[in-house]
């Protein structure tokens, strides 16, 4: 390591358990993240700050002003300029650390790119707002072989987990027998604390830094969900299904793009979503969105409002119409975040 190296991580290098041998596997590894929201650009700042030699950054969104709040990369030029995350996360990481391997990708990660996107790399961090592409992901990695860590923050709390294909429980072992069901919180029904978002990215960056340098037996080895208001902790050993359909039975319906709901064109400029085995409470969903969308009506049999410009109307059976769009990806990212996936 030379000299000017040694100096910038010089108190990283202070820390025993890493050291000089450490930080140099550091600045020799590598990283893909996907999704640059408020998780991945806490987690990608303090992994580049402490040294990381390549990160690659997958994301299609643009940054909005509601994104200043928690997403620490951004600024009130970028969201005025909508830039794409990936390209305003790229511009920042580069200057705050020019000597590591900065690549946004403004990209949906999909089954057709989605081995492309993640093969390279021996670490996949989750920086998603939605379980449909977290499934996603955790096909990929089992089926590569791939360390991948879960984290989401919603509210005031944060959960988050290693996953080491064929020596730990994978999200599928984890989440997959109730997921998919209901109405569920996100961010944009429940809205979310930044303190929490901190939190988790923090406890997922300690993780990545210890794979990456080698410190396997540091790995806490468990589901751990923190609540910043109530100060409510848990850290849970979850134990491998040995039945699970991934990490078992190696069947992988999202990779195979047979988990996504199906989505068709309904008419001009509107997408309709078909969920599938999804029943909706309603009214529980419509309290939720009050805060956030406009002009909520609600009956026994839909729930309509507005996110302008769309107009999203939803089902009891988990179907919906999306109006003021004609692409697959924007209608399933709405969904995502206003219904959940």
């Amino acid at each position: 390591m030379d000299p000017k190296a040694s100096e910038k991580y010089s108190r990283q290098i202070l820390f025993a358990p890493i050291g000089e041998a450490g930080q140099q596997r550091l600045l020799e590894s590598s990283a893909v993240l996907v999704g640059c929201g408020a998780l991945g650009t806490t987690v990608a700042n303090l992994l580049v700050r402490a040294g990381l030699g390549r990160l690659r950054i997958v994301d299609r969104d643009f940054v909005e002003p509601s994104n200043l709040q928690r997403q620490t990369l951004f600024d009130e030029a970028d969201a005025r300029d909508a830039l794409p995350k990936a390209v305003a996360a790229e511009r920042k990481l580069r200057a705050i650390n020019s000597s590591v391997a900065v690549e946004g990708v403004v990209a949906d990660l999909t089954p057709e790119n989605v081995e492309e996107l993640l093969r390279s790399f021996p670490l996949i961090l989750d920086g998603t707002d939605n379980f449909e592409t977290r499934f996603l992901v955790n096909d990929a990695a089992v089926k590569l072989g791939v360390t991948w860590i879960y984290a989401a923050a919603v509210a005031s709390y944060g959960v988050t987990m290693t996953i080491r294909p064929g020596e730990s429980a994978c999200l599928a072992c984890l989440l997959e027998e109730r997921a998919g069901h209901g109405v569920e919180e996100t961010c944009d029904t429940v809205g979310v604390l930044n303190a929490a978002v901190g939190m988790i990215a923090s406890i997922e960056a300690a993780e990545a830094i210890k794979l990456l340098t080698g410190n396997m037996a540091a790995l806490h080895g468990r589901l751990v969900s923190y609540d910043v208001w109530t100060g409510q902790f848990q850290a849970i050993r979850v134990a491998r299904n040995t039945d699970c359909r991934a990490c078992a039975r190696r069947q992988f319906p999202y990779l195979e793009g047979e988990a996504q709901p199906h989505v068709t064109m309904c008419g001009r400029e509107s997408v309709q979503i078909h969920e599938r085995g999804r029943k909706l409470d309603l009214a529980t969903l419509s309290q939720r969105l009050a805060a956030t969308a406009t002009d909520v009506r609600q009956n026994d049999f839909l729930l309509r409002f507005r996110v302008a410009p769309h107009e999203i109307t939803v089902f009891a059976d988990g179907r919906a119409i999306i109006k003021g769009t004609r692409d697959p990806a924007v209608a399933r990212s709405l969904y995502a975040r206003f219904v959940g996936a």
